[in-house]
């Protein structure tokens, strides 16, 4: 597992479990080709043929590559119930999933853009 160095931001969302404000993140309107990639691991997570536009703020995928790629687990803070999303390699917290996405899934994955790398296809 190669860990990269994370900017304090990164640190405080893979680390710390935070979130980035809504409609920030340099990776919510982004439309090219390749894969999403954990910011501190570098495992492919996300392909853009699963990223579409939820109106969120956050990027937002209706599939992973591999569910062995992630770990999902309830999260109970903030009052609310929701499922955490996190690297199964380093365990970074990515952002969580919901039950109101699209088909062929129905789940959106709501992921801070800071929690990711983009991997061009090439």
């Amino acid at each position: 597992m190669k860990k990269k160095t994370l900017s304090p931001e990164q640190h405080r969302i893979l680390m710390e479990k935070g979130t980035e404000p809504p409609f920030s993140g340099r990776l919510l309107n982004h439309k090219e080709k390749g894969v999403y990639e954990c910011a501190n691991c570098g495992s492919s997570l996300f392909s853009s043929e699963t990223k579409f536009d939820s109106g969120s703020g956050w990027p937002s995928f209706h599939d992973v590559i591999n569910n062995k790629k992630v770990v999902l687990k309830t999260d109970a803070s903030l009052g609310m119930k929701r499922v955490e999303v996190s690297c199964k390699q380093c365990g970074g917290h990515l952002g969580h999933v919901f039950d109101d996405g699209p088909q062929p899934t129905g789940k959106r994955y709501c992921i801070n853009s800071l929690a990711l790398e983009f991997k061009k296809n090439r």
